[in-house]
């Protein structure tokens, strides 16, 4: 009976939790202890939780967590980190004693724990989810701090890194944030933890997205959907749905977050709804249809607080959706949202968000420094989207103010920016822009080689990276054989005859939907 419970947690680590279910039942026919019948209601709950990320989940975890506060303090805790997890992905459809609140009133009642450096972790989400961001700052800094000085120990990171990269994010701490989710990648893809991947990779996915690096957001993402095709695992994958509303590709984006947003309900993964809902605003910001942009980001934020895209990043949606709608009442409870996570952890990103959208409920004067604030500000982080947003409004403000002039340069940036990224709908918004001040935006030509396929793009970029076709195969579980034909391919689509010639032909557009990270992990 031990051994089949060490073998379930064993194959759940590897990816395959149906396995993983069967060998539990044949631990729990043997004779356990009430220890060891503690540790497999937790690998019953850690199962139910890896195949689907849904919501049934967060109540046994938590159920498991209580049983262990009376016989073993240190993995109780660590069982409460759990719960967070899945509550956290259950969102708006947690259930009954399962959402985060829950989980943090039942870590203020358990008992103290054994100074471990996951504490402070814990302690911080649970202040997070109850006193709120500004409370919550100090343990979560502290916990950041410990996962990015390696205190914790190497076989626990992987499972307690999306957790510590979430905290990262509450704090608005785009370098923390970026370093460990790197990290968590990396740790999975070493140590072979399939069931860990989609989290990481979803984590990274986002930092790219944020930072305007959508090749390689496209790329993980086409990692995530091989991982889970494999394996089984269910999880919405973010950047599926984000590129294509970054990129302004209005019946891709909603045909994939109608679909995602379906499938995540369908499984009672509530944050997959606010992620596609949050995408969806950014997608009708970037059309310039400000009432579907609102009615997106207003379900969003009416969700319950948690770090990401309901509480930090779909007020700003909203603020600016709201203001180009008509409505300044709503643009100001937007940014006042806003604000209250901003100045619970500023930082230069945090502030020049809130800058760029106070300026738009604010009065000529003021809206003049703040656009200015935030673009200062933004322009020293790595957020390339969103700098290139607070200059596309600052020259739309410009050019309402008939400053016609000063109005170019802002809109020339902007629209040079959009285009450089790929981002067609705000680059369009952009062009708009510029020809009502009477100057028109010069086009980019088109790349050569886009007639690649996504899966071609794919395989070509990692056979730049250096991989040999067994280990791309392996990296996008096909054969190596497969990997032969598509190359073959691939090089007369190119008209090439060698991989060595491939970093010339290949630009970044030619394959936008399949650019791999760097050969070491993602950059």
């Amino acid at each position: 009976a031990v051994r089949a419970l060490a073998a379930a947690r064993v194959k759940l680590e590897a990816g395959a939790p149906d396995a993983a279910s069967g060998l539990l039942g044949v631990a729990l026919a043997g004779p356990l202890d009430e220890r060891q019948r503690a540790r497999a209601a937790l690998l019953h709950a850690e199962v139910v939780f890896t195949a689907s990320r849904g919501n049934a989940a967060a109540p046994l975890l938590l159920d498991a967590a209580r049983q262990l506060d009376r016989l073993d303090p240190a993995p109780a805790r660590d069982t409460y980190l759990q719960a967070f997890s899945a509550a956290m992905f259950a969102g708006r459809l947690a259930v009954r004693d399962g959402g985060p609140r829950d989980v943090a009133a039942a870590v203020h009642a358990a008992p103290p724990g054994p100074g471990q450096a996951r504490d402070p972790l814990l302690d911080g989400l649970a202040a997070l989810f109850t006193a709120g961001a500004g409370a919550a700052a100090p343990a979560l800094r502290r916990a950041v701090a410990v996962f990015l000085g390696n205190g914790v120990p190497a076989g626990e990171q992987p499972r307690r890194l999306w957790l510590a990269s979430t905290a990262a994010m509450a704090l608005w701490d785009g370098d923390a944030w970026r370093a460990l989710a790197d990290r968590h990648v990396a740790l999975a893809r070493d140590s072979g933890a399939l069931a860990e991947m989609p989290l990481a990779l979803n984590a990274r996915v986002t930092v790219h997205l944020l930072e305007g690096e959508f090749d390689e957001a496209a790329s993980l993402s086409a990692e995530l959907r091989s991982i889970t095709a494999a394996t089984g695992l269910r999880i919405t994958d973010h950047g599926a749905l984000a590129i294509a509303a970054w990129r302004g590709r209005e019946a891709e984006a909603e045909e994939l977050t109608r679909t995602g947003s379906s499938e995540a309900a369908s499984r009672g993964e509530g944050s997959g709804m606010t992620v596609a809902d949050w995408t969806r605003a950014v997608l009708y910001n970037g059309l310039g249809r400000y009432d579907r942009a609102r009615a997106a980001a207003l379900r969003a934020v009416a969700d319950a607080p948690a770090p990401g895209a309901a509480s930090q990043w779909a007020p700003a949606e909203l603020a600016e959706a709201a203001v180009r709608s008509g409505d300044r009442e709503l643009a100001s409870r937007a940014v006042e949202l806003l604000a209250r996570s901003a100045h619970a952890a500023p930082s230069d990103w945090a502030l020049g968000i809130e800058a760029r959208s106070r300026a738009l409920v604010s009065g000529q004067g003021a809206a003049e420094s703040l656009y200015r604030e935030a673009i200062e500000r933004l322009g020293r982080t790595r957020l390339r989207p969103d700098l290139a947003r607070a200059h596309l409004l600052h020259g739309e403000w410009l050019r309402r103010e008939r400053r016609r002039i000063e109005a170019r340069r802002q809109l020339r940036t902007a629209h040079q920016m959009f285009t450089t990224m790929g981002m067609a709908a705000f680059a369009d918004r952009a062009a708009r822009e510029l020809r009502a001040t009477g100057e028109t935006a010069q086009r980019r030509g088109g790349p050569a080689g886009g007639d690649l396929t996504p899966r071609e793009g794919q395989i070509a970029l990692l056979a730049t990276t250096g991989l040999t076709n067994s280990e791309i195969g392996s990296r996008l579980f096909v054969s190596p054989r497969t990997v032969e034909y598509h190359l073959r391919k691939i090089f007369a689509k190119l008209d090439i005859t060698s991989r060595s010639q491939l970093d010339r032909v290949l630009t970044g557009e030619v394959v936008r939907d399949a650019v791999v990270p760097d050969r070491g992990g993602c950059r």
